[in-house]
């Protein structure tokens, strides 16, 4: 049975993770809000918002997970080469809504998009507040992709990317994975399954095991100050 939370107590706990349905894979609790506050805890836990306009938050912690550890990061020989030729800038938290609304733009392939204005909203906060965090990738002046997730110890939640030119958001991520290594960051979550990251070396692995690395690197220090390269 789900766990309906209280929209007006951001400090309710969440269930064990180990409480989430196996069909739809993952789902936890419903309702709640967006603050700061339960963000964060729910991140610590191994927990995520999503859910489609119209419909009550919904609240998920898949099992198995999608985890790409930065050291294991794989790059093609194509990429390898895009990357020494220098085309692309990228910047770090230069324009955290920029790459918010990219992520949000509707795309062919997709009917909608799962950022809601409610979503964009809660993420500019955790941004200001210094948790949230983006990779611009720009092009002759343009931004052509970027990503944005959230930072927690030494671990990156990675939430959404976008493209506008080929290549670009791949160009973002690979960039934001050696730098992540560098800070000693430990853990990226990928969140559920696809082709796409499994290609760059993310892999998936049981919920119990990311629950615990979970606990052990959120609580390690990360220098926040790193983001500002």
């Amino acid at each position: 049975m789900l766990t309906l939370l209280d929209p007006d107590n951001p400090h309710q706990p969440f269930p064990p993770p180990a409480e989430a349905l196996s069909e739809p894979n993952g789902l936890l609790a419903v309702g709640g809000d967006l603050s700061p506050t339960r963000l964060l805890e729910a991140y610590r836990q191994g927990i995520f918002p999503w859910y489609n306009p119209g419909e009550p938050i919904l609240w998920w912690s898949p099992d198995p997970r999608l985890v790409l550890f930065p050291e294991r990061l794989k790059v093609s020989r194509s990429l390898r080469k895009l990357l020494r030729k220098g085309e692309f800038e990228i910047s770090f938290d230069r324009d955290f809504e920029a790459v918010i609304d990219g992520c949000a733009a509707p795309r062919p392939y997709e009917s909608g998009t799962w950022i809601t204005p409610e979503m964009r909203a809660a993420y500019l906060t955790l941004h200001r507040q210094g948790h949230a965090h983006s990779v611009e990738c720009w092009y002759e002046g343009e931004l052509a992709g970027g990503l944005y997730g959230v930072a927690i110890g030494q671990v990156f939640y990675g939430e959404s990317m976008f493209y506008r030119k080929s290549n670009a958001s791949k160009v973002a991520f690979v960039t934001l994975v050696e730098h992540l290594r560098r800070w000693n960051y430990r853990l990226i979550d990928c969140q559920v399954h696809t082709h796409h990251l499994q290609r760059f070396g993310a892999e998936e692995i049981p919920r119990d095991h990311f629950t615990a690395l979970l606990q052990r690197y959120c609580a390690a220090p990360c220098a926040p100050e790193a983001w500002r390269t």
